[in-house]
């Protein structure tokens, strides 16, 4: 796998991981998008499905995350995610190029589509996080995740004390320890003084979870005329099959697939299952 960087337009640099560089492939170029928190390594058994499958792969860390620059305010609007994606769309430069996204990622995907038409052919998303309100909503920092998110641990001995931490509680014990592991291996800086720490920080985290109900993504949604694929876990709350629904209703061009016995963290907890969904996605656009 090679890692290179992308400059974008407000002159972040952007970690992107290439999992497999064959341009010259017949297939659809893919672009994953990871969740708040996470890093573009997460999506590695999903990954490896796709490239298995003759896909060249490209993945990004998001500004803030993994090992992408910080936000040049330290402020993580939203749209700032959608020139993230964006930027490295642009390097990969092919038409044909499908974006698969989680969570903020998905979020992300869909702002960028909106702001540039044309950027992708089409968007696979796992609970795009997307406010219901017509108007925009101011950040909020007592958001419930924001306030979470602050009181997260960031030391650890090593990335084996974070897996098995991890692995044994809520929200993560639902993932494919597959996933645990790679987001514990590549999420995780060595201070250099035995101690190590979350590279995408506690008040990072927070930070985007603020600025989340700004990102005005709802009444912009008939601006995004691509194919969009919605997908929702069949026991989510917040992302409901109910509101992907309203979604739905608002883009001009979407259809639904409800994964019953499965929650937000569902393309972690089946990676096999997101790569079949997004390979499936990818053909019925060809």
């Amino acid at each position: 796998m090679a890692i290179v960087r992308v400059t974008t337009d407000d002159g972040v640099e952007i970690a992107v991981h290439e999992w497999a560089d064959d341009r010259r492939a017949a297939t659809t170029p893919l672009l994953l998008a990871h969740p708040t928190g996470f890093h573009g390594r997460i999506w590695e058994p999903t990954a490896q499905r796709l490239v298995a499958a003759g896909y060249r792969v490209v993945s990004l860390d998001f500004r803030g995350h993994g090992d992408s620059d910080p936000d040049p305010a330290g402020e993580y609007h939203w749209s700032g995610f959608a020139l993230d994606a964006r930027a490295v769309a642009a390097w990969i430069d092919d038409e044909r190029l499908v974006a698969a996204g989680h969570s903020k990622g998905g979020a992300a995907l869909l702002l960028g589509a909106a702001d540039a038409p044309g950027t992708y052919a089409g968007i696979w998303a796992y609970e795009p996080i997307v406010f219901p309100a017509d108007e925009v909503m101011p950040p909020n920092p007592d958001f419930a995740l924001a306030v979470g998110a602050r009181r997260r641990r960031n030391e650890w001995s090593d990335a084996d004390e974070a897996f098995a931490a991890y692995t044994r509680k809520p929200p993560l014990d639902v993932m494919d320890v597959r996933c645990v592991r790679a987001y514990v291996d590549h999420g995780l800086r060595d201070r250099g003084d035995g101690v190590h720490e979350l590279k995408c920080a506690p008040h990072v985290e927070a930070a985007v979870y603020t600025m989340g109900p700004n990102n005005g993504i709802f009444p912009r949604l008939s601006e995004v005329t691509i194919p969009v694929r919605l997908l929702c876990g069949g026991t989510s709350r917040d992302m409901s099959p109910a509101l992907i629904d309203r979604l739905a209703q608002r883009l001009p061009d979407a259809t639904i697939d409800v994964w019953d016995g499965h929650g937000h963290f569902g393309p972690q907890a089946d990676p096999e299952r997101a790569a079949s969904s997004i390979i499936e996605f990818a053909r019925d656009l060809r």
